[in-house]
């Protein structure tokens, strides 16, 4: 069975359609370093698809528009990469704060 950090880790590879060189999954920083790459690709080829990409992963717009800013310090794929990265933590948190509730107890429409 898969440990969380691996999960959060496949939505990110499968989201961002990423391949890795090992058959292993990838440790978190070539994660990071292969979704920099990926996101600078669709930075100049598909922008439109890597919005909906963010929008998909709960990527907030205030937050995309500050990593697009000329005043980040970030180069724009690397700060987008970093929230992507961010907000698949929030939500592994998330599940855990209330993932532990027994399935009964939720209704059937909200259960993970």
């Amino acid at each position: 069975m898969s440990t969380p950090i691996s999960n959060s880790n496949e939505l990110i590879i499968k989201d961002f359609e990423l391949t890795s060189p090992d058959a292993d999954a990838p440790s978190e920083e070539a994660l990071f370093e292969m979704l920099c790459d990926r996101i600078s690709y669709l930075i100049e080829h598909n922008m439109e698809y890597l919005m909906s990409l963010l929008y998909r992963n709960d990527v907030l717009e205030h937050k995309i528009q500050d990593a697009l800013s000329p005043m980040n310090p970030d180069p724009a794929n690397v700060a987008l990469a970093k929230l992507v990265m961010e907000r698949q933590r929030q939500r592994l948190e998330t599940k855990k704060q209330y993932g532990s509730q027994r399935s009964e107890e939720v209704d059937e429409d909200l259960r993970w």
